[in-house]
């Protein structure tokens, strides 16, 4: 791999390979696209379905205005153009599940248009991903193949549900960077409340677009695997179909542009049909839906209260509480990660910078970790902000030492008791009588003449020997801060 560009090996050399994504992002709404039938997951089959979502004869599309503000928001969130006129159009196909024949959807004129979201890489890069459009369709319902040895089942719950897809330029080379955008969009339509987000439900898919080329060549018959519901997989997918790709040219054959399906069994992609152009849906305005003209006094005021996007989080965090790019990327890529972060420094004794760095440590640390230990989300971590924050205080004011408090944390994850009741009840308070420390130093000193010899002929590195054995002797609680001290003025 280059600073810039993801290279992959093969048989002939390095080949390029390009990604782009379509995110098909359920807006949070009760009410469907064009009818007022309920939107719940998980309700039973075809409880949610009117007359409207099931193409009676005579039936007609209203516009659900709600969906159209999401839709807006969201577009404002991605750095993009908000079209004050946008057309919707019907798109022809025939799938069992999708009464009406078509899709109302967007094609030539949709409701945002260019923008261009930042990402940030491992390595400390940030790489600008280009954003094309983003439009408003309507879901198709779901065919249930599974419930007859020889029947398909239609579950039209979904069918007319309003979805916004929002179409990447081709500028992803990697699978990190393709995870590192999905990431960015899930934080922004979650922050924004228009999606919310849930892969595994979903109501966020992606649609992956993957190429490969020599470098500098014009770029190559892409594939496309659809609705892929994990970062993980979408990352499996890149791998699996560049090497695939790469390797099919190699052997002298040729991409055939088509959809495929990721098996998350064998961690392959499959082809599913061939790929269909935009004239084979035979795409037209909407006859019963005129074109959507939005005011721009509404759009403004829509942009005017928004609340805090994860990227002015983000700068803000860096500049308050002097965090570095990563670690508030960290922190901010949840919603629920930065208002934990928030409400723990509140409770913190300070906020300068020093405890911000110390409370960003612990959260991306210790907490994270035992979260993803036990599978759990940070809603519903065992121990609070509140007890976090009373833990840091406890580090702070010198109770106990940062080794300690690990132990402290772990008892507070297994118990749910606050720091304070547990360092009283296991007697782990920190030791700063200075007496009774160098009591012990003194003893460690006349112990190991011979260390004491080699330390002061210029071993320095022995330092560390003397530090260790006193916090054994003294079972950890001694203050490091104090040893030190004695230490050196001993051992001088």
């Amino acid at each position: 791999m280059s600073q810039e560009n993801f290279y992959m090996e093969g048989s002939t050399g390095l080949w390029e390979v390009v990604v782009g994504l379509e995110i098909h992002a359920q807006v949070t709404s009760e009410a469907k696209l064009f009818s007022g039938a309920a939107t719940t997951f998980g309700a039973e089959p075809n409880t949610q379905v009117s007359l409207v979502d099931a193409a009676m004869p005579g039936m007609l599309p209203v516009i659900n205005k709600h969906c159209v503000e999401q839709a807006v928001k969201t577009g404002i969130g991605l750095n993009a153009k908000i079209n004050l006129r946008s057309v919707f159009d019907r798109k022809n196909y025939f799938y069992a599940d999708l009464p009406q024949g078509y899709q109302i959807s967007q094609f030539l004129d949709p409701i945002v248009g260019e923008g261009h979201l930042d990402v940030e890489l491992a390595d400390g890069r940030s790489k600008r991903i280009g954003i094309t459009r983003l439009h408003l369709e309507q879901d198709a319902g779901k065919s249930i193949h599974d419930q007859h040895p020889e029947k398909s089942y239609i579950d039209l719950n979904r069918s007319g549900v309003a979805l916004m897809e929002i179409v990447s330029e081709p500028d992803i080379r990697t699978a990190e960077e393709a995870a590192a955008y999905v990431k960015k969009v899930r934080a922004i339509v979650r922050c924004l409340g228009t999606c919310d987000g849930n892969m595994d439900q979903g109501s966020m898919r992606v649609d992956v677009n993957v190429s490969v080329r020599k470098p500098g060549e014009e770029l190559g018959t892409r594939s496309e695997t659809k609705n892929v519901n994990s970062v993980k997989f979408l990352s499996q997918t890149i791998e699996f179909e560049a090497r695939r790709q790469i390797e099919l040219i190699e052997d002298g054959g040729e991409v055939v542009q088509e959809t495929r399906l990721f098996d998350s069994q064998r961690n392959i992609t499959r082809p599913m049909r061939a790929k269909e152009f935009a004239h084979d849906y035979r795409y037209f305005p909407d006859p019963d839906l005129p074109p959507l003209v939005l005011e721009e006094s509404w759009v403004d005021e829509l942009r005017k209260n928004l609340p805090e996007l994860p990227d002015e989080k983000k700068a803000r965090f860096m500049k308050d509480f002097d965090l570095s790019a990563y670690d508030a990327t960290v922190i901010v890529s949840e919603m629920e990660n930065a208002d934990y972060f928030e409400t723990l420094l509140q409770h913190c004794k300070s906020q300068d910078p020093k405890m911000a760095k110390l409370a960003s440590n612990w959260m991306t640390g210790e907490l994270f970790g035992a979260l993803n230990k036990d599978g759990l989300e940070i809603t519903s971590s065992p121990i609070s902000a509140e007890n976090l924050a009373g833990l840091l205080n406890q580090i702070q004011d010198e109770v106990i030492s940062g080794k300690i408090a690990k132990q402290v944390f772990g008892l507070m994850w297994e118990t749910g008791k606050d720091a304070p009741t547990l360092i009283e009840e296991k007697g782990l308070k920190q030791v700063t009588d200075t007496s009774a420390i160098e009591r012990v130093v003194d003893d460690i000193i006349a112990a190991n003449p011979d260390m004491v010899e080699q330390y002061q002929s210029g071993k320095d590195k022995l330092f560390g020997f003397f530090v260790g054995q006193v916090m054994k002797e003294m079972q950890g609680k001694a203050n490091p801060g104090v040893v030190n001290k004695i230490l050196k003025g001993k051992l001088g």
